[in-house]
């Protein structure tokens, strides 16, 4: 275990590498009995390979029935930056990536990170994408929009519409959307549908599109500040072979990722001068369209597919908005009023089950499946046990 947490030192770590790398030791030092009883095989030579690795001992090998309740705080923390730290190491490969590599990385991406479910996204967007937002359906404006709710019938929308980014938090923007769709229209009109998209159109929709956060005083007397996040997916689902979704959790590792500079939430000169300009001037963007059919759909959807070289956990297609609702017990997804069923003992798997398929549930909830049956069966309430855990690992 010492040798495979020194071997980065041998290794060509970019600034933001090393200051992951740093941080990761001083969480490592907290956990330093534990992970010495780890037994390490593997000893990889690139700081992508040490990462999964490590991340995957942290995950699978290292006893957590002998921690002490302080340590799971350290422990989320180095899988953090560990993720993170996966992240930079493929964001720092596509910069340099030829057209071959890019699309054979996002083809191997098919299963972890649910690309034929991502695919049926972008397929649906393009079915409406000549649509004007004002006379979409509500479900359809907001599949566009990156919002996906109850109401969406998984048999219709087989995805989830907040694949790439999602915009459920953003408040203002979805109240805009409902109330000033004509005018997102306009704004959306300034990016053409095909061919050249240019800093003049891109700086006109800009233009109209802040205009309505400002003047918009529902809720402050001197408007809102648009963000870039809500933006960027309005303009990536426009033009997804020109624009990369973002979330405001994103920036920072994709700017670390990509050597920009970093921009901040509201910045829509660094969102089109350093993200749109970096990704224009790599080889994989700047690739005439294919003639592979698969190669092709990439293609078309080349800038926001980058997305997929984000880190991604095994879990992470599972947790899909749609494959959450195909699941769901029918009885879960009848309507309130029904009648009422006579009440069956539940056992321990069912009462966290049950627990874990609410709407609110946190992804790191899922993979402490196990843990929660353990300490239900020891007789503990299943919301006492997940209001803790959300405490430690929140």
């Amino acid at each position: 275990m010492r040798k495979l947490l020194a071997s980065p030192v041998k290794m060509a770590l970019s600034d933001a590498e090393n200051t992951i790398y740093q941080s990761i030791l001083q969480y490592a030092t907290e956990l330093s009995l534990n992970l010495m009883a780890v037994k390490v095989v593997d000893h990889p030579e690139n700081f992508l390979n040490w990462s999964t690795e490590l991340l995957r001992i942290t995950n699978e090998d290292l006893n957590q029935d002998l921690m002490d309740p302080p340590q799971f705080v350290p422990l989320k923390k180095m899988q953090d930056l560990l993720e993170k730290a996966i992240s930079l190491a493929k964001l720092k490969m596509v910069k340099i990536s030829p057209w071959v590599i890019y699309s054979d990385f996002i083809q191997a991406q098919s299963t972890v990170q649910a690309l034929d479910e991502r695919f049926r996204l972008l397929d649906h967007i393009d079915s409406i994408r000549s649509t004007p937002l004002a006379q979409m359906t509500e479900l359809d404006l907001l599949a566009f929009a990156g919002k996906h709710t109850n109401q969406h019938d998984f048999n219709i929308y087989d995805f989830d519409c907040e694949w790439f980014g999602s915009t459920k938090g953003a408040k203002v923007f979805h109240a805009i959307l409902q109330t000033k769709a004509h005018e997102l229209d306009k704004a959306l009109a300034h990016i053409p549908l095909e061919g050249e998209v240019t800093h003049d159109h891109y700086q006109a929709f800009v233009t109209a599109y802040t205009e309505l956060f400002t003047t918009y005083t529902e809720n402050k007397p001197a408007g809102e500040k648009a963000g870039v996040a809500p933006a960027s997916r309005l303009l990536a689902m426009r033009r997804p072979d020109q624009f990369v979704a973002l979330t405001n959790a994103k920036v920072d590792v994709v700017c670390q990722g990509l050597s920009i500079t970093k921009f901040n939430n509201f910045s829509f000169d660094g969102y089109w001068n350093e993200l749109v300009t970096a990704v224009r001037s790599f080889a994989w963007w700047r690739k005439t369209q294919p003639e592979d059919e698969m190669e092709q759909k990439i293609w078309r959807n080349r800038a926001i597919l980058m997305d997929l070289y984000l880190f991604a956990g095994p879990e992470l297609a599972g947790q899909s908005n749609y494959v959450r609702l195909r699941d769901k017990p029918i009885s879960t997804r009848k309507a309130s009023g029904a009648t009422r069923t006579k009440r069956t003992k539940e056992t321990a798997e069912m009462i966290v089950d049950k627990r874990l398929a609410s709407d609110d549930m946190p992804a790191y909830m899922q993979n402490k499946r196990n843990a929660l049956i353990s300490e239900v069966k020891l007789g503990k309430n299943i919301d006492q046990v997940i209001t803790l855990m959300r405490k430690i690992f929140g």
